[in-house]
């Protein structure tokens, strides 16, 4: 009986840091959430294009609406409108 006194507290460290890196992963991915959202109405603001990256692939275009947290709308040469969830955006290039 001692042996499981002796563990528990190692268990509830052990527990404690598990939540804590959880926790901390999921305020950086709100960070760079945030962060996206910025860049695409930065770009909106100021008239000039964009590259998204989304599950391997590249969207050029420039901004032409945001609604944050849900979705941006984009336009390029070779399409009048592109709508891409704010989630599924790995990362952007912008000038």
């Amino acid at each position: 009986m001692h042996s499981l006194l002796v563990h528990r507290p190692a268990a509830r460290a052990a527990l404690v840091a598990i939540v804590l890196v959880v926790a901390a992963a999921g305020a950086a991915a709100a960070d760079a959430g945030k962060g996206i959202e910025q860049a695409l109405v930065a770009a909106q603001q100021d008239k000039r294009g964009i590259t998204l990256y989304v599950s391997g692939q590249t969207i050029a275009g420039a901004v032409t609406k945001v609604e944050p947290g849900q979705w941006v709308e984009m336009k390029n040469q070779t399409s009048g409108k592109i709508i891409v969830r704010i989630d599924r955006i790995d990362g952007i290039a912008a000038p």
